[in-house]
């Protein structure tokens, strides 16, 4: 089972959500990270080395960005959480 870590942005907007079933069910699809992480869709281009997870609640898409490392141990970054809507942006952005 993978560890797991967040950015400061990551972590912020989990802590940030009021609505218990969502928070639920990005635990949810966490918890899926911590057992599989290549479940998520590997990047490609500008964003090599970052995988993306869907997370849908009630016709929303949320997404998951996160960075898998194996070098010491098995630790999962999640970069970035948030709705789809300038999603890969932001995500660009970071991680320059």
């Amino acid at each position: 089972m993978y560890e797991i870590s967040y950015s400061r942005g990551a972590e912020k907007y989990l802590k940030k959500i009021k609505d218990k079933q969502l928070l639920a069910t990005f635990k949810a699809a966490i918890d899926k990270l911590k057992k599989d992480p290549y479940v998520g869709t590997q990047k490609t281009g500008d964003l090599r080395g970052v995988f993306g997870y869907d997370v849908k609640y009630i016709g929303i898409n949320y997404e998951l960005a996160y960075r898998i490392y194996e070098d010491e141990g098995k630790l999962i970054v999640v970069i970035l959480a948030g709705t789809r809507e300038n999603f890969y942006e932001e995500l660009k952005r970071l991680i320059k």
